[in-house]
């Protein structure tokens, strides 16, 4: 999955679905608590716009991206808020224009970026569509909160493909922020797309350690979204059922998370 050819368009069309959900809301619900702890509808959009700014700078200003990569190093969490704070400034309204206009910036730029090279990211440089891979994390992940406090039920497509393949390659991550060592051994899985059409399979067949389930599922998993208590992923092996504590598709501290049987079908 992740091919260049899709990702990008995949991006745009993931970005509009989120967008759609929050047309003609109030200004109580733009107040709305997500599942995330002191964030609202508002605050997600606004961390929206200033994710995909990044990436957006990213792309077509690396020695400004680098400049502020620098100062962020001393102080992440405060330069973030900072950030946050000033998209929420204008109002939620305002914000959503701006996440808008940064997503299609982002998106313009890593698309007209050298697809063999890479553009500089906050740890390491990635390629372009690796980063609009994880911009997809990020919409699917903020939009699934803002639908959860929205209580609508989102209509998933196969565009969870780039998803599925993202959180694999991220596999690592879960362990490094639990201070653990990642094993040198490789995991199977098999993600179920969700129109039944495919199923996409990643790692070595005679793999020990299998993960197996919705593909859609496996997202909420990695992005955090849902416990896996409340979901249909699968583990054989005693590494992949540790994994599925643990998991997720960012770097950094994982948060609290989501209880079991909060999101339960």
């Amino acid at each position: 999955m992740t091919k260049t050819s899709d990702v990008y368009a995949d991006l745009v069309a993931e970005g509009e679905e989120i967008d759609a959900l929050l047309d003609g809301l109030d200004e109580q619900q733009w107040q709305l608590p997500t599942p995330a702890p002191g964030w609202t509808v508002a605050h997600q959009v606004a961390h929206l716009a200033f994710v995909c700014h990044l990436a957006a700078t990213s792309a077509r200003d690396p020695q400004r991206f680098a400049e502020y990569a620098a100062q962020a190093r001393n102080g992440f969490q405060a330069a973030v808020d900072a950030a946050l704070a000033q998209f929420l400034a204008a109002g939620p309204k305002a914000a959503r224009a701006r996440w808008r206009e940064e997503l299609a910036a982002a998106v313009a730029g890593l698309a007209a970026a050298d697809q063999k090279g890479t553009v500089p990211w906050l740890v390491n440089p990635l390629p372009p569509s690796v980063l609009a891979a994880a911009g997809m994390m990020e919409v699917f992940a903020h939009g699934q909160d803002i639908a959860d406090a929205l209580g609508v039920r989102r209509e998933y497509t196969d565009r969870v493909g780039h998803l599925a393949w993202f959180g694999v390659h991220t596999r690592d991550f879960g362990y490094q922020a639990h201070g653990l060592v990642p094993p040198s051994e490789e995991f199977h899985f098999e993600l179920t797309a969700p129109s039944g059409a495919t199923t996409w399979t990643f790692g070595p067949e005679e793999a020990v350690d299998r993960v197996t389930g919705p593909a859609v599922d496996f997202a909420l998993l990695v992005s955090r979204r849902r416990h896996h208590a409340d979901l249909a992923v699968r583990a054989e092996g005693a590494r992949a059922e540790q994994w599925l504590g643990i998991a997720q598709a960012y770097r950094g501290p994982g948060g609290a998370g989501r209880t079991p049987g909060q999101f339960a079908p």
